[in-house]
Formats: structure tokens, sequence, C-alpha cells
């Protein structure tokens, strides 16, 4: 069985590499190169699987995963300049691809800490931009 939480935060960034000129760099992101960076109120999903626990009936702790989608993610992400205020972006552009690579990084790191065992495993991520544009990363 899978169950998906969903978390939203605010963030802002600016799609920039200094491995392109000002031109190139232009071109490939077009409006999101805009040097004073723009915002997204983004919407994250995290998706657990794992059998249903008999003595708990639940296939995820809810608080549990709550607490590192926020201590682990939401705590550095929330109301941030990405290329400024969060520590992997000073070498990464911050797509969205990009971010739920750091994203699933963070998680994976400390999910065996608070999930010891087998199960839950993290299934899936999903994060939400804009209205048109979603990314989903399976681990």
């Amino acid at each position: 069985m899978r169950v998906t939480r969903r978390y939203r935060f605010a963030a802002s960034h600016r799609l920039h590499s200094a491995a392109f000129t000002e031109q190139q760099n232009r071109e490939l992101y077009g409006k999101c190169n805009n040097p004073y960076g723009h915002g997204h109120d983004y919407v994250l999903d995290v998706t657990a699987a794992g059998p249903v626990q008999s003595g708990s009936g639940q296939v995820v702790h809810i608080p549990t995963l709550d607490r590192l989608v926020s201590e682990r993610v939401l705590r550095d992400f929330d109301h941030r300049y990405f290329n400024a205020d969060v520590g992997e972006f000073k070498a990464l552009v911050p797509t969205s691809e990009n971010i739920m690579q750091v994203i699933e990084d963070r998680l994976m790191t400390h999910w065996s800490e608070v999930f010891p065992g087998e199960w839950p495993r993290l299934e899936g991520i999903r994060l939400r931009e804009t209205k048109r544009n979603f990314f989903e990363l399976k681990p």
C-alpha cells in the first residue's frame, strides 16, 4: 500500500549557471534567468509504501514522516532564496529537477534513522512548481 502526504512551501530562485555566458543563460532559462529571481508556491508530495502493520493498522506513522520532512526539507526551503540560502544550490542550478534530487538525498540520508527496518520505504516524491509543471521522482 502507498500513503502520500502533501506539504507546501514558498521559495524563490534564479536559474543561472556560471558555466554559461549571460547570453547562453538567457537562451537556456528564459524568464527564469531574471537577475532578481522569481518565486513559486511549491507543493511537495512524499509517498511511503509498505504493508499495513497489524498492530497500528498503518503503513507509515504520519507524525514521524511530518517531522522528517519538516526538519530536513521545509525548515531550509520555506521562504528561502535557493541560490543563496540552501547550501546544495551554491554548486547546483536550482532547477526543479535538482530541487527534487536534493529533497531525495535529504530524505534518504535520514530515512532509516526515523524508520528503522524494512518498512516503510520512500516510494516517490512529486513536486508541483506551477499549475502546469510537475516533477516526479521514484527513488
